[in-house]
């Protein structure tokens, strides 16, 4: 793999596009410092000019070089989930230039913990902008396979690294202003968040700050998809005139065409959620049910991905 991986750093060094394993999805980057490889990133996605892409490093020192400040909570966060699925909004520096930040004064920066990420980035000895490898709004790829299902010849090089372990975005926290906002949660919680921080961690609706997957619409299957209470489920079913997927909790129902069971466990819910909704999205029904998660604390991420998946 380590030949495979130069070979893509290389790559990214003479302005190509590489699509590369994360521990939460599969990324394409770009070097976040080449305003024409940033730019056809952002073509061959369909990213609108003004969303911003997170940039990724192989240390947490090199990430911060990308910031003029660099609170004492990001170097406490840094320490206890770098490398992890973990973003910092940060001020940006003179390295983080607008066609990577959207036009914004702050940066997010992230060091994963995937072995073929880090050995790339180590390589690299760069950041790179890496959004998802996917058409912007539809639903991330957390295997090479569907990298090239999604993007074909659109991206230079996939490099190979298994199904991604976490299997939705990372947890985005804002700590560009006076106080800590979780924008976008993720494997790590808000409740691990304040555990480390001592102190509260405000929602994003106290933020005007832009952040990848911050679309009301977002993470969508190409059909159309609804979330529906458990207590609903039946009902829904009982009335249905049309061919229609669904992914619950519970055993299949012979009423339904095409039924997806999904673990009980939010962790092992989130690494199968994008490959279900892509097996439900390629089972040729007009519709997609979705049964709706728990409000409980530990399932905010998948709640998070299924609302904008349906909006």
């Amino acid at each position: 793999m380590t030949a495979e991986v130069r070979r893509a750093a290389e790559a990214l060094q003479q302005g190509r596009l590489v699509a590369f394993p994360t521990e939460t999805v599969y990324g394409l980057g770009a070097d976040a410092s080449n305003a024409k490889a940033v730019a056809r990133l952002y073509a061959v996605k369909g990213r609108p000019a003004d969303h911003p892409v997170i940039v990724h490093f192989a240390s947490a020192d090199d990430a911060f070089a990308w910031a003029r400040e660099v609170p004492d909570e990001a170097r406490i966060l840094a320490s206890r989930f770098w490398p992890g699925p973990l973003t910092l909004i940060l001020k940006r520096s003179d390295r983080a230039k607008d066609f990577v930040t959207g036009g914004q004064d702050n940066i997010g920066l992230r060091v994963p913990s995937h072995p073929v990420a880090h050995e790339l980035l180590r390589l690299f000895q760069g950041g790179v902008a890496a959004p998802s490898a996917n058409r912007f709004g539809k639903v991330s790829p957390t295997t090479a396979a569907h990298v090239r299902d999604d993007l074909g010849d659109d991206v230079d090089l996939v490099l190979e690294g298994g199904p991604s372990e976490v299997g939705i975005e990372s947890t985005i926290i804002d700590l560009s202003g006076n106080a800590p906002v979780l924008l976008r949660p993720g494997r790590i919680s808000r409740e691990q968040l304040e555990q480390v921080l001592g102190r509260p961690v405000s929602d994003r609706n106290s933020s005007a700050t832009k952040h990848p997957g911050g679309m009301e619409r977002h993470y969508a299957p190409r059909t159309p998809a609804r979330l529906v209470p458990t207590y609903d489920l039946d009902k829904e079913i009982a009335r249905l005139e049309e061919k229609v997927a669904v992914l619950a909790f519970s055993r299949p129902d012979e009423r339904v065409d095409y039924w997806l069971r999904m673990p009980r466990d939010p962790g092992a819910y989130a690494q199968k959620l994008y490959g279900a909704l892509r097996e439900l999205d390629g089972a040729g029904c007009e519709e997609i049910l979705v049964e709706a998660p728990p409000e409980a604390p530990e399932w905010a991420a998948v709640r998070d991905r299924l609302q904008r998946a349906c909006s």
